[in-house]
């Protein structure tokens, strides 16, 4: 059985493959220098372009990409060439070139032939920027056929050439394509790039400290999520992949390392929806002698800067609504949201059946909630979040929602924490870091009864953290940021999937 389902043109290419060879052609072809990108060229022959000239050429460049057009015009030949940077149209004329290597090489360039070009660059009478090849160096023969292209023109009559590939599930499998074929996609991730950068950029300059921490765990601690879990056979024993590098961060913060932070992936084994994959980006930032006040601070800090950075200015368009992110954000508390947004007032306090009268009206199933924190915070989940369009710090959470975080010294049932909001998302968390480890033992003892009772999501208990914390550990804040969420965010994009190079999918049959 073939690896791959042959067609009669991916057959000619291959012939035409074997036939290059024979010929001394080295259809992979090896280092190219370039002199430019294509950008970069056709600057420069803006910058260089003697307007009273009858027919200005500019000096020999030397470029590469991937062929992306093709129009044969008698004695010539048309191409568009694409590299990471842009494009630019080539002219191919015939007497340039021996008749073998006009036939055999440039007339036999399929779409998606990855080529090296020398030669000036001048205007064809449309005014096009165009590069007239002189020479032609073939690096990469493709294949495969790419999906067809179509041609539209705009009402100033400037043509436009794109390919139809609008399979979004096949866009995910075979990103590589995807990539190849939409510009847009490549400048996505080019976006999200840049974003990371800017947020190591502001990190780094306030003082705090990259580093790594373990990938694999004893305990599927950090968070309150199921994790997945593996073998390690050596040691036979099991390993889960994390689900948050917190318990392992404060340990440094515990250890003398007083402002850390990671970027990395985190592993949850959950659902898949439109904002959710199972392996993510988690920005994790630690500052001791901090609270949750100071990594509050330092999200719409580098939120903010990001924003300004990227798109000049506070403002970032997202599925046609207009979001501002000039600070300050709004900051209200999680019963004063419900409050404003449902019409109801709460309170934590309250006999636990007044509570569920409350909430009655509201068509939330309370049936496995017990508890007040849990209730007020379905509540708060199923009616309020998704009006939290603009930047918002939900603060002031049930300290039973909220194993790790420090009480507040008036209210012993809240803490000190917050959770940004946009476009109804939750987008980061933080808080001040419970550094008791009296009280950090009990709260675990809870969290692994509600384990035991069912609540898979359950914090376990982890000996060897509360072990940390009785070798002292400063105030602190912490605060964990979901790359991929505020990704979709900056790029406009609808899915996680669209922010994520490879997201999972089912394995096609």
């Amino acid at each position: 059985m073939e690896a791959f389902e042959e067609t009669e043109v991916t057959r000619q290419r291959i012939d035409s493959i074997k036939s290059l060879r024979e010929k001394g052609i080295d259809p992979y072809g090896g280092r190219y220098e370039r002199s430019h990108t294509t950008a970069r060229a056709i600057q420069l022959f803006l910058d260089s372009e003697d307007p009273s000239a009858e027919k200005f050429e500019s000096p020999p460049v030397r470029l590469a990409g991937r062929l992306m057009g093709k129009r044969e015009m008698g004695k010539a030949i048309f191409g568009d060439l694409h590299d990471l940077d842009g494009h630019v149209q080539l002219y191919f004329k015939k007497n340039d070139f021996t008749p073998e290597v006009f036939e055999e090489i440039v007339k036999a360039l399929n779409l998606g032939d990855i080529i090296g070009v020398e030669g000036p660059l001048f205007r064809t009478r449309t005014g096009e920027i165009t590069l007239h090849v002189r020479e032609v160096t073939v690096l990469s023969k493709v294949i495969n056929n790419l999906p067809p292209l179509k041609e539209t023109t705009d009402e100033a009559g400037h043509i436009h050439r794109f390919f139809q590939f609008a399979d979004v599930e096949m866009r995910y499998r075979q990103r590589y394509l995807d990539l190849i074929l939409n510009r847009d996609v490549r400048d996505h991730f080019r976006k999200r790039s840049r974003m990371v950068s800017i947020f190591r950029r502001e990190l780094d300059q306030m003082g705090y400290m990259e580093v790594e921490t373990p990938m694999m765990h004893h305990i599927a601690g950090g968070a309150a999520a199921r994790p997945f879990i593996t073998h390690h056979n050596a040691l036979d024993i099991d390993l889960y992949l994390r689900i948050a590098p917190e318990l392992h961060l404060k340990r440094l913060i515990v250890g003398g390392m007083e402002a850390v932070y990671e970027i990395n992936r985190n592993f949850r084994n959950e659902g898949i929806s439109i904002k959710h994959n199972p392996e993510f980006t988690m920005l994790e930032a630690y500052k001791a002698y901090g609270d949750r006040d100071t990594v509050m601070e330092l999200c719409e800090h580098l939120v903010s800067t990001a924003v300004e950075d990227m798109f000049g200015g506070h403002q970032v368009a997202y599925q046609g609504i207009t979001l501002d992110f000039k600070r300050p954000w709004k900051r209200i508390s999680m019963i004063d949201a419900i409050h404003e947004v449902v019409g109801i007032e709460l309170d934590l306090h309250a006999p636990l059946a007044d509570l569920l009268e409350k909430t009655r009206g509201l068509g939330i199933d309370t049936t496995d909630l017990t508890t007040h924190g849990k209730i007020i915070n379905a509540v708060f989940e199923e009616k309020v979040e998704e009006s939290l369009i603009q930047p918002t710090f939900i603060i002031d959470y049930p300290t039973e929602i909220s194993p790790l975080a420090r009480q507040k010294k008036d209210d012993p049932d809240l803490v000190e924490r917050f959770e940004l909001f946009i476009y109804g998302r939750e987008t980061a968390n933080g808080f001040s870091e419970l550094n008791d480890p009296a009280e950090q033992y009990r709260r675990f003892e809870e969290q692994l009864a509600q384990r035991q009772g069912g609540d898979q999501e359950a914090h376990p208990m982890d000996l060897d953290y509360v072990n940390a914390l009785r070798c002292g550990m400063p105030p602190a804040g912490g605060i964990g940021i979901g790359i991929d969420r505020l990704a979709m965010i900056l790029t406009d994009s609808a899915s996680i999937r669209d922010v994520i190079l490879f997201p999972l999918l089912r394995p096609k049959e």
